[in-house]
């Protein structure tokens, strides 16, 4: 729950700080935090069919925002900066490794997501042949859209201008466009994170659901709606839970916290594949369910560089690191509680 809630956390924050920007309103983060996920929660639990529209609705615009970025970037600059540079200006040596993993760390931020569609496997039609799919397709998109948005900002600043400015996307749309374009962009971004959001809240609660289903979690978490047929204590606990998170911490101690959690458990769970096969060769049988092509080449690698992500993150913010994974142990005797608590049931 942390580990979602923060990353909700950390994009209702910067939410906030662009509606503010385009609205003019002096007006601080909190209340349009409680706001957006208030308004959110009552959406998603109002049906499935609901939340999703709504969040197809942002992705459309979403992508569309994007797509118009790239076209005035390749189009509209009129002296660009050219796209080859060296891969790097010094030797290279354990700082500038360093260096690389902590600027990396928005970026898997703003790449993650992905493990989320998961959540919903089981109200997906045959999840074995579309779970797989989906993630495929999303993850493509993804990666294409992106690279070409930073060939854009590179274009458009140059790797200097690029570095000294902290809003890449209003500064390439300033050149193309003037001060419109700016605006616009800053819309498509707000957007962008609302659809983030409405997403989290569509996906994430089905977790909790399911730890409640399992025994470990509070039985009424696993409640569902007589009418609208979804989890809504489950998902109105993760709205309250992500408000707290949000109105508690800075942008980036969250970002920090929930990069390496993430890539912790990201980690483990690739290496539960290992468990598979030995189960299956213990047991003589072969599992359809498990196939993962290159394993276990390309399991190991997947899993080195999570936790190499992981170790840099500590040792580049120790403090905002070490308390995710203080608040990560804490939840360990209340899970072992609540084990104890469901074989006693059983017992």
């Amino acid at each position: 729950m942390v580990i979602q809630t923060g990353g909700m956390a950390a994009v209702t924050v910067t939410f906030a700080r662009y509606f503010a920007e385009l609205t003019h309103w002096n007006l601080p983060e909190g209340p349009t935090v409680v706001a957006t996920l208030t308004l959110l929660t009552l959406i998603n639990c109002l049906g499935v069919k609901l939340g999703s529209r709504v969040q197809s609705a942002l992705m459309v615009l979403k992508i569309a925002a994007i797509a118009g970025l790239v076209v005035a970037g390749f189009l509209l600059i009129r002296a660009p900066y050219s796209l080859t540079h060296p891969v790097t200006d010094q030797p290279m040596s354990f700082s500038l490794a360093t260096a690389f993993g902590a600027a990396m760390v928005p970026v898997l931020f703003a790449f993650g997501g992905w493990q989320t569609t998961s959540f919903v496997a089981g109200e997906i039609r045959d999840p074995r042949k579309n779970l797989p799919r989906a993630l495929l397709i999303g993850v493509a998109g993804v990666i294409t859209l992106y690279v070409t948005v930073n060939m854009v900002y590179v274009r458009a600043l140059g790797a200097t201008g690029l570095a000294n400015t902290t809003v890449p996307a209003t500064a390439a749309m300033r050149l193309a466009l003037g001060d419109r374009g700016a605006t616009l962009i800053a819309l498509g971004i707000a957007v962008s994170t609302l659809g983030f959001l409405s997403q989290s809240v569509l996906t994430a609660p089905r977790v909790y659901f399911a730890m409640a289903e399992d025994g470990v979690f509070f039985r009424s978490v696993a409640s569902v709606n007589a009418r609208t047929h979804v989890p809504v204590v489950a998902i109105v606990l993760q709205s309250i839970w992500t408000a707290v998170v949000a109105l508690s911490g800075k942008y980036e101690q969250i970002l920090n916290y929930v990069v390496s959690m993430d890539f912790l458990f990201f980690g483990l769970t690739a290496s539960c594949l290992f468990v598979f096969r030995r189960r299956e060769k213990l047991e003589g049988t072969r599992t359809a369910g498990y196939r993962v092509p290159g394993h276990p080449v390309t399991t190991m690698i997947f899993i080195s560089i999570s936790w190499l992500v992981v170790a840099n993150t500590i040792y580049k913010y120790p403090a905002n690191s070490l308390l995710g994974m203080l608040i990560l142990l804490l939840g360990l005797p209340v899970y072992l509680l609540w084990r104890w608590r469901q074989s006693g049931v059983r017992g």
